[in-house]
């Protein structure tokens, strides 16, 4: 009796062992036929970087507009191109369209030449433009008259009230 399990268990084995030889042979035989894929070239570009230039509005000083932008390279299929772009229109255009400052609070009035300054600060300059670091402007000072010091409500309601009576 045990020769008998022996034996089976012997034909089990031998038959678990064939069908994992199999299935390994079959699993060989298709990664076999699989091609390789050539891997992807690199391409070594010859191409310069991007020169943007400055954007221009459609109509006005401000708002939606274009910019150029050129490359060179002898083997560049794109060398020129065209990009919207926007100018916020309350920007200080003085300084150029593309640089934002951050500008402190007005001075003191210049009494000698009624003006009265601050100073701005390079918060952001859009598309690599060439922008001052720091810069100055200048306003004429408001009228230097001073304030007229007024009657408490109180007051006038009782001289109108006063009027009244007398009328």
């Amino acid at each position: 009796m045990q020769s008998q399990q022996y034996q089976q268990q012997r034909r089990k084995f031998a038959a678990a062992f064939l069908v994992f030889i199999f299935i390994l042979a079959a699993v060989g035989t298709t990664e076999a036929g699989k091609k390789e894929k050539p891997e992807k070239k690199v391409k070594k570009s010859d191409c310069g970087e991007w020169q943007w230039s400055v954007c221009v509005p459609t109509s006005g000083d401000c708002g939606l507009g274009t910019r150029e932008g050129t490359r060179t390279g002898a083997e560049c299929k794109q060398t020129m191109k065209t990009q919207r772009c926007k100018i916020p229109c309350n920007w200080k255009k003085q300084f150029g369209a593309e640089c934002k400052y951050q500008f402190q609070a007005w001075g003191e009035c210049d009494l000698n030449t009624a003006l009265k300054t601050r100073t701005g600060s390079l918060k952001r300059a859009l598309h690599n433009a060439d922008c001052q670091k720091t810069v100055t402007i200048s306003k004429p000072c408001g009228k230097l008259t001073k304030p007229k010091p007024q009657e408490s409500k109180k007051k006038k309601k009782e001289g109108k009230k006063q009027e009244k009576m007398l009328d």
